[in-house]
């Protein structure tokens, strides 16, 4: 019997599970309904939970806070990266905006270089063109 290779075998790294808010629920109601027979370890087993799972979520289930059983993320922890996502917005913008500003002069510098450009060599043809007086 071969049993299946499980996904830190096979060399990639292995993935977190995630639970849904109906399945911590139904778990939950399931593993209390089957500790008065003594059932309820069964069940972590079957499921490949520890007990912690069940203390984590009827504390969540009791709090009422079923949106927050959805998601294992903290409104901290996610207030955290929105700040650091808008402070990186906000820093990416200052710095587009000093690029354009350096991108404006070095356009407005090149267009003077080629006037006097222009200038120096009508400058050199008329030079070149007009007789000299000779000096005596």
């Amino acid at each position: 019997m071969t049993l299946p290779s499980t996904p830190g075998e096979q060399g990639g790294r292995p993935k977190r599970r995630t639970f849904t808010a109906e399945y911590k629920l139904r778990i939950v109601a399931e593993y209390d309904a089957a500790k008065a027979s003594g059932e309820g370890a069964a069940i972590l087993r079957r499921e490949g939970l520890y007990h912690s799972h069940i203390l984590e979520w009827r504390a969540a289930r009791d709090a009422g806070a079923l949106t927050a059983l959805g998601s294992r993320k903290s409104p901290v922890s996610e207030n955290r990266r929105r700040s650091a996502e808008v402070a990186e917005i906000e820093r990416l913008r200052r710095r587009n905006e000093r690029l354009e500003a350096d991108l404006a002069r070095t356009k407005t510098a090149l267009e003077i270089m080629g006037k006097a450009h222009a200038l120096l060599e009508t400058l050199s043809e008329s030079a070149d063109d007009t007789p000299r007086p000779r000096r005596r």
